[in-house]
């Protein structure tokens, strides 16, 4: 069976553990927690330890920036 998460097409999936920077992203768009855009539990590019309410951040690849980091919140 292929570990999808080990795919080097799919970016890096993390969870973010320092609420600080959390919070950073928060303020920096004027949203809540819950207004973050949601990825599901059952996403096979998640890490196994994912749990609902945990925020990912998600560095992909990007041809403009270098790197383009991008933030979910896990749902069920």
């Amino acid at each position: 069976m292929v570990d999808v998460g080990q795919h080097t097409l799919v970016p890096e999936h993390t969870i973010v553990e320092d609420d600080s920077e959390i919070d950073e992203v928060l303020d920096e768009y004027d949203i809540r927690r819950t207004d973050l855009p949601k990825i599901k539990r059952t996403d096979p590019a998640l890490p196994d330890d994912a749990a609902a309410g945990d925020v990912i951040r998600i560095v992909r690849d990007s041809r403009t920036t270098d790197q383009a980091v991008v933030y979910r919140l896990v749902v069920e």
